[in-house]
């Protein structure tokens, strides 16, 4: 069976010049790619979301140099890379009254279109309505290995 949840590393950080390259040196001495990111902050810490190409590998490095890491699944819709692309998506998601808590995208290979990776408290059934109205959902292995 295909799995469309995708497995996102949430670091939380420091909020103080520098922290955000330790976790990324980590990752990158131990061959672990970075496929997209969203940072997110406050005056205190902050919280860096990463897709990588093998999230088990990267939780455990990262913990390995005593970083707080969780894995948070999330999905990932192919959208038009044009404008009212993500319009339509958020459409899709306010009519079925599914609260978002937050997204991210990326741009990738295929010609004219973009990965938008969701979060939302109820994942499955974000899932069936994005599906019920015909919104391509990318399996976890494609954003994996893009």
């Amino acid at each position: 069976m295909i799995n469309m949840k995708i497995k996102q590393l949430s670091i939380f950080l420091q909020n103080r010049m520098g922290s955000l390259s330790k976790p990324l040196e980590v990752l990158s001495k131990n061959g672990v790619n970075i496929r997209a990111m969203c940072m997110a902050d406050t005056s205190e810490f902050g919280i860096l979301r990463l897709v990588v190409d093998n999230p088990e590998m990267g939780k455990e490095v990262l913990e390995e140099h005593n970083f707080l890491v969780k894995i948070t699944e999330i999905i990932g819709v192919e959208m038009n890379d044009t404008p009212g692309g993500l319009t339509s998506v958020l459409k899709v998601i306010k009519d079925n009254e599914i609260d978002l808590e937050y997204l991210y995208a990326f741009t990738h290979d295929k010609e004219g279109k973009a990965i938008l990776l969701l979060h939302a408290d109820d994942i499955d059934k974000l899932i069936s309505s994005l599906q019920d109205n015909d919104i391509v959902i990318v399996p976890s292995d494609e954003v994996y290995n893009l």
